[in-house]
């Protein structure tokens, strides 16, 4: 089946339901999806269901009613010899069976396009900013910030493919009580180099990398004696140890294969004269007042529970007071949308920020903000325990370098972001069928084998006019593979990467239950080995599309 199939049965649909008495009104509820089982069809519609609870009136009648019109139409619409049957289903649900022709010529379209195979138009160019990660420059990255930035990057990805004009940005938390705590936990550490007993104050960061940065910071800066260290001041301590940890952060994702159009710093954006402009515009909208010396944002009018203070009454500025300049200055840059990625421990600041999107003029809804859930990292079947303060946590370099990229990458993708992910380290790193990762990519590999023998015997690869492929196993995976630009656009607008992992491991699987039950390359039949190794090569293409999608690799061998 071609990708454009289902907009044709949707123009078929609306067509339809002008046809039907009070239902032209409500057209816009048709929606087409792609059934959990094949029994089903390659395509079922709730539409009836749907329009059932409008017009009251019965689902199942309005879905036979539907169908009759439906194959009324068919023979003078683009999808003639295309639909081999129209089913309807209790409750009410319109199932669509498709003719071999129709789905075979979802093999063509993707031997057509190869690398192209899913890309879209459907952006627009549309300028869209995804800020992820994000996590304070305090310490190496966790688990948690490695799957932040496995969805941020995939996400990105995706976005761009689909024709969007992506910027990827790291905003960089250099102010503030956190940066402070870290110029101070160096002082300390690097005193203790030099001999000093010290007192290490409970909320300090703990973690031997603190030591380690200490270290660089006295070899460095030629510091050998504590008269020497005593003519350093905390912000020598506070901006040696962002600069240094931030450079850390970026090593690590780049390793990642994460890499940022920009890096935006707070320290240079949230100015005294920049703060000062926001609050003379929230000023002008009436939504600023002073309570008890401290001014505050009426947000709690604005879908928040309640309002904010922006300056305290020691006259210092809230964080939030930044992150309303960092809003307006990401609108300001022209994006017709933009993406935060967090933690769920700043689930409730979304409200708050929402509210002072649409307080400085803009649509609340242009701002998507998504919480990405915690990972545990397990062992051996038991967790391992979590302390980003007290250094014991097993970092995002460590789990680089236990599975690998490819790996960590995928197994951070494998669940809906609002779902808590498990990552099991032992299943990461076995070369098996129960590696998801693993059996996709040698489902890549075996084909490229594959053909690599075909074309060494000389065997090519037809193009078009499958006319010979006829077992089950070819077209649930002709079907499978053909749903590819689909599943994209699924993740696109649901703004998770999710999806394509679990559909790539579907179309794994179905290649492996192909190759196992048929022999592709047959000299005694050469037409027939002929159509195989094209389906096979359109497997292979949809299946690197999409590891390259989501920042893995696509090896041709293992």
């Amino acid at each position: 089946m071609s990708p454009d199939f289902k907009a044709q049965l949707s123009i078929l649909l609306e067509s339809v339901l002008t046809k039907i008495p009070e239902a032209s009104s409500v057209s816009s509820l048709i929606n087409l999806e792609i059934p959990p089982d094949k029994k089903y069809g390659e395509y079922s519609s709730n539409v009836a269901l749907r329009l059932a609870r409008v017009l009251k009136k019965d689902p199942l009648d309005l879905a036979m009613t539907i169908r009759d019109t439906i194959l009324a139409q068919l023979p003078r619409s683009q999808l003639n010899k295309k639909v081999e049957t129209i089913e309807v289903v209790k409750p009410g649900f319109i199932n669509f069976h498709l003719t071999r022709l129709a789905v075979a010529q979802g093999l063509e379209q993707i031997l057509k396009e190869g690398e192209k195979y899913g890309r879209s138009t459907v952006g627009k160019g549309q300028k869209v900013q995804i800020e992820f990660v994000s996590a304070n420059p305090t310490g190496p990255l966790s688990v948690a910030h490695g799957r932040q930035a496995a969805v941020g990057d995939a996400l990105s990805n995706i976005l761009i493919f689909l024709g969007y004009h992506v910027d990827k940005e790291y905003y960089v938390n250099d102010c503030g009580h956190q940066i402070d705590l870290l110029g101070r936990s160096l002082e300390l550490r690097a005193r203790e180099l030099l001999g000093e007993t010290i007192q290490f104050p409970e909320d300090g960061y703990q973690g031997d990398y603190i030591r380690d940065v200490a270290k660089v910071f006295l070899e460095r800066r030629h510091i050998q004696t504590t008269a020497q260290l005593n003519q350093k001041d905390l912000a020598a301590f506070r901006r040696f140890g962002v600069e240094y940890l931030t450079d850390v952060i970026k090593n690590e994702l780049s390793e990642f294969g994460v890499h940022y159009d920009g890096w935006s710093h707070q320290s240079k954006l949230a100015t005294p004269k920049t703060i000062e402009s926001v609050l003379n515009v929230l000023r002008e909208k009436g939504v600023l007042y002073e309570h008890e010396g401290a001014l505050w944002f009426k947000s709690s009018g604005l879908g928040d529970d309640k309002d904010r203070v922006l300056k305290k009454n020691d006259g210092s500025f809230t964080y939030f007071t930044a992150d309303i300049v960092y809003h307006k200055k990401k609108f300001e840059r022209g994006f017709s949308k933009v993406v935060d990625i967090w933690g769920p421990d700043h689930h409730g600041y979304i409200s708050r920020v929402k509210a002072a999107v649409e307080a400085l003029g803009w649509d609340r809804e242009a701002l998507k903000i998504l919480i990405v859930q915690l990972a545990t990292i397990f062992r051996e079947g038991k967790p391992l325990s979590m302390s980003t303060r007290r250094g014991q946590y097993i970092s995002l370099k460590e789990v680089m370098g236990e599975v690998g990229k490819d790996a960590a990458r995928f197994f951070f993708l494998m669940r809906r972001l609002e779902a808590h992910l498990e990552f099991d380290l032992e299943l990461a790193k076995k070369q098996s069928p129960e590696n998801p990762v693993y059996y996709i990519q040698y489902a890549h590999a075996r084909i490229h084998s594959i053909l690599k023998f075909a074309a060494q015997s000389h065997l090519k690869l037809k193009k078009r006019g499958f006319d010979l492929l006829k077992e089950e196993e070819e077209f649930d995976l002709i079907k499978k593979i053909s749903q590819f630009p689909e599943i994209l656009m699924v993740c696109g607008n649901q703004l998770d990467p999710f999806l394509l992992t679990a559909y790539l491991q579907e179309a794994a699987t179905l290649f492996h239950k192909f190759y196992d039950r048929h022999r592709v390359i047959d000299q005694e039949n050469v037409d027939l080995s002929s159509e195989r190794l094209a389906l096979i090569e359109a497997a292979r293409i949809v299946l690197a599309n999409g590891l390259n999608l989501l920042g893995l690799s696509a090896p041709e061998k293992m």
